[in-house]
């Protein structure tokens, strides 16, 4: 992620989804966590999402974990945006 701010428009998309704010250093500190290999680790795909949904305190089914897993391995999500990964997060329920 580097150096770049986190977009205030996810941490909008947090609050507006769960009613929490969560800050930047948050989100930084799940997305120092995230490189490319994430994408391509069901394990660590899984890991990341009960990350963003515990710290979003928004319960997650099982089904909806597998479904989000296969939905960002199909897609093209660039493994080093973690704004757009935290949003197709989110966008589901």
């Amino acid at each position: 992620m580097g150096s770049k701010d986190i977009s205030k428009d996810v941490l909008n998309a947090v609050k507006r989804k769960t009613g929490k704010n969560i800050t930047d250093k948050e989100i930084k500190n799940v997305a120092s966590g995230v490189g490319p290999s994430t994408i391509k680790s069901e394990q660590q795909l899984r890991q990341l999402i009960k990350q963003v949904s515990k710290m979003a305190n928004v319960p997650v089914a099982e089904a909806t974990v597998q479904e989000l897993v296969g939905a960002i391995k199909k897609s093209s999500i660039n493994p080093n945006n973690m704004e757009q990964m935290i949003k197709t997060i989110l966008g589901k329920k």
